[in-house]
């Protein structure tokens, strides 16, 4: 990796830390976290998107407070909210994966940013119901999509949009500076 990618790639982990601070609270916070892993993607690519993405969870993972309410640990992860985190690296992932079969214009992006997120919505209820429910307090289905991602829809489809303006700003910033 180059010094230049390296130091891109920091940056990027250290917006998502961020984008985790701005946060209301909530059984799942709302946070502007999806748009930090957005814009890493659709600003480094894939790869060094996906890095960012896993840089930052294993900033959040060894205590450092990057997490929405200034947050860290393991425990972040431990709990019924952790298989979102997981998700984030999920969307860089399926975002990556996609950017492969389709490359990196316009209509992939928003697409595989859709995927990525309702691969992450996936995930992460799934983890927050077998948690929950460990914890004796079984939740139907539809009671945890209305708590944890239905809310989160629209919210999440703008931090895309806004992720998208943005990095098509950033993006010829860097060229000129590249």
């Amino acid at each position: 990796m180059k010094t230049r990618e390296a130091a891109l790639t920091g940056v990027m982990a250290a917006g998502m830390a961020v984008c985790a601070w701005i946060s209301v609270p909530g059984p799942v916070p709302f946070t502007l976290q999806t748009m930090g892993v957005f814009l890493a993607v659709g600003l480094l690519g894939g790869r060094l998107g996906s890095l960012a993405v896993g840089a930052y969870l294993l900033l959040g993972a060894v205590g450092l407070p990057v997490f929405s309410g200034f947050s860290g640990g393991v425990a972040s992860f431990a709990g019924p909210t952790g298989g979102y985190l997981v998700g984030f690296l999920l969307i860089a992932l399926v975002m990556w994966g996609l950017e492969f079969l389709w490359g990196r214009g316009r209509a992939a992006y928003f697409v595989s940013g859709a995927a990525g997120l309702a691969v992450c919505y996936l995930f992460g209820t799934v983890w927050y119901m077998v948690l929950y429910s460990a914890a004796g307090k079984p939740a139907e289905l539809f009671t945890v999509l209305s708590w944890c991602v239905f809310p989160f829809i629209l919210p999440d489809l703008l931090k895309l949009t806004l992720a998208f303006v943005l990095k098509e700003r950033l993006r010829s910033a860097l060229k000129r500076q590249g």
